[in-house]
């Protein structure tokens, strides 16, 4: 991919080619829950040099990379199984293991760095809303998804929900996503993007670099959900109607 400009909508980029996702990172500029806009919308938003933001992603498309996977192409099954498989049992392993050590940090340095309180409150909030969002989608709205799948490889009608169209509980799970990057956004501004201070200790140094790599994950896979997951599963229920 390349010519991008600042007319590019930030979701499409990214579900066309995850590499664009480092570079957007790179200026703080979201693509998971605030993806619906164009490039040049999200640096006005935030006074970011549009011109330095395209040149980057222009750059980082050419360059050819084997580890780039063009989900987009995948069956919605298909994706619905990798992010409940990859990203809820990451979710799940990786709550488990942080709150102890973030329980540790914030006992040990809180004094002389409050805001880890804060940070392990906002983290187990967050671990427990993600939980309960994860139930919802395994037990109601991927399992539907399957369902659409199945219908129309098999030619047989779609059967009726009980929560009427698929953009009901989408829209509900959007907004948890939105709940959950604001989350982390706040945790990141809190730890000065998880920078360790120079009386941290090596628990707190991998307590950081754990929380980092979990939001690094959840972006992964909020953005597989909103910008590729959702919307063809719109668009197949449409068809299918």
């Amino acid at each position: 991919m390349s010519n991008i400009s600042e007319q590019n909508n930030i979701g499409e980029l990214v579900a066309a080619d995850y590499r664009t996702a480092s570079v957007f990172s790179k200026y703080g500029i979201d693509f998971c829950c605030n993806g619906n806009r164009s490039i040049g919308e999200a640096c006005n938003a935030d006074s970011i040099d549009a011109n330095k933001v395209v040149y980057d992603l222009n750059e980082a498309t050419t360059t050819q990379s084997s580890s780039s996977i063009d989900y987009s192409s995948w069956p919605l099954d298909l994706l619905a199984d990798y992010v409940e498989k990859k990203h809820h049992r990451y979710v799940e392993a990786k709550t488990g293991e942080i709150k102890p050590y973030l329980s540790k940090i914030a006992r040990v340095h809180g004094g002389r760095h409050p805001e880890l309180v804060e940070v392990e409150e906002l983290f187990n909030k967050s671990a427990g809303e993600l939980a309960q969002h994860m139930k919802k989608e395994e037990l109601i709205l991927f399992p539907f998804i399957r369902k659409m799948v199945k219908a129309k490889d098999s030619g047989q009608p779609l059967q009726v929900s009980s929560f009427g169209t698929v953009e009901n509980p989408i829209d509900a799970m959007k907004h948890d996503h939105n709940a959950e990057g604001e989350r982390f956004r706040k945790i990141s501004a809190l730890t000065n993007g998880y920078t360790v201070p120079e009386d941290g200790c090596t628990t707190y140094r991998v307590t950081l670099s754990m929380l980092k790599e979990f939001e690094e994950d959840l972006h992964l896979h909020i953005h597989l959900e909103n910008n590729i997951l959702f919307p063809k599963s719109i668009e197949l229920e449409k068809q299918l109607n």
